[in-house]
């Protein structure tokens, strides 16, 4: 891949996460950010199955400015972004074309690291509650607006079954 592709990449990932999410801060308020998340941003985790890791960098340097406009910690910028970047990177280099493995990654991901710091500031809150509503949150942004999202981007960019 050029390098002038792979920046626009990153940078067009970058700008659709933050917006995305910042949007959804200022529409939707706690879901966001809460104990029980849904970030409708998050659908975009599974796609570097398709643009690669240009995308995950760009899902990271998002997440940051999202993060970093929210402000929940500095935990959060840095965990949260490198939770995405993770997830972006296992998706792109293995999920082998499988949309499922490509959504599954971010979700496992994500809930395992978000959840794990979320109780540092949701004190009293039931760690199993915050693994739940961090992972129905995710399953929901990957599998059920993820996913096809994928499938259509994989159908128009002709880059898959």
């Amino acid at each position: 891949m050029r390098k002038s592709l792979a920046v626009s990449i990153a940078a067009a990932f970058a700008a659709l996460y933050a917006v995305i999410t910042i949007a959804e801060t200022t529409l939707g308020g706690p879901l966001t950010y809460g104990v029980i998340q849904l970030r409708i941003s998050d659908a975009l985790l599974p796609l570097p199955m398709i643009f690669g890791l240009p995308a995950a960098v760009g899902l990271f340097l998002g997440t940051v400015v999202a993060n970093a406009y929210y402000m929940l910690s500095p935990l959060d910028i840095l965990f949260g972004s490198i939770a995405n970047l993770i997830a972006g990177i296992l998706s792109a280099r293995f999920s082998r074309g499988n949309v499922f493995l490509a959504a599954a990654y971010p979700v496992l991901v994500v809930t395992v690291i978000i959840g794990s710091y979320l109780p540092l500031f949701f004190v009293g809150v039931p760690l199993w509650l915050i693994y739940a509503g961090v992972g129905i949150g995710e399953l929901i942004a990957c599998f059920v607006i993820g996913v096809p999202l994928l499938k259509v981007l994989q159908r128009v960019l002709g880059k898959g079954k």
